[in-house]
């Protein structure tokens, strides 16, 4: 664990940290149900990434993954201050844009399909942070919860070539998840029957 440690200190890493603050916080962007500040996500993706790969070109992409798709900065941006080799990683993990006209169900296929073509590397970090989004999702929003984790479900289906811990670890979520859903589901005293 000393190597995740020391290159959570690497000099590009520490900069996408600071980048990806400072960008998430210009929109003083939150949570959704904690009402954290959003910064915390991108932390626990990178500390958990961090233990199975130790990279800092991965870990700087893993700080940086939601920052093209959540906030104003653009690919070239990220390539600027961090090169080639993490925009491109950060480019395999933005979804969309999409077109207005698609469905939900058909933009989470042009998502899967994307993530099919991504590095091993990138499906990671994409365990990664299905697992920091999904471990709570069922407490907290069982009807979401609903829609998301078959969702997350599907999605392992591409994901099988990211580091096989973290691959583990997300199934085991979404499984536990789903089978709580059918247990409230079950238990819910005001369903039509």
């Amino acid at each position: 664990m000393s190597d995740a440690n020391s290159v959570m200190n690497h000099p590009l890493v520490e900069r996408a940290r600071e980048f990806a603050s400072d960008a998430h916080g210009r929109h003083e962007q939150v949570r959704r149900y904690t009402n954290e500040a959003y910064i915390v996500h991108p932390q626990a993706v990178a500390e958990r990434v961090a233990g199975v790969l130790p990279d800092p070109i991965v870990l700087a992409a893993a700080w940086l993954h939601d920052v093209v798709e959540d906030t104003e900065v653009q690919l070239a941006e990220i390539e600027h201050h961090f090169g080639l080799e993490v925009a491109a990683l950060v480019e395999q993990l933005t979804s969309g844009p999409h077109p207005p006209h698609l469905s939900r169900k058909q933009r989470k296929q042009k998502d899967r399909e994307q993530l099919h073509a991504a590095s091993a590397a990138a499906k990671t970090i994409k365990l990664a942070d299905i697992i920091d989004n999904t471990h709570t999702i069922t407490e907290r929003d069982p009807e979401f919860a609903a829609l998301y984790l078959p969702e997350k479900r599907s999605m392992l289906q591409v994901l099988g070539n990211g580091h096989s811990e973290l691959y583990a670890m997300a199934e085991q979520i979404i499984e536990q998840g789903l089978q709580q859903l059918n247990i409230l589901e079950q238990s819910n005293p005001y369903e039509d029957g």
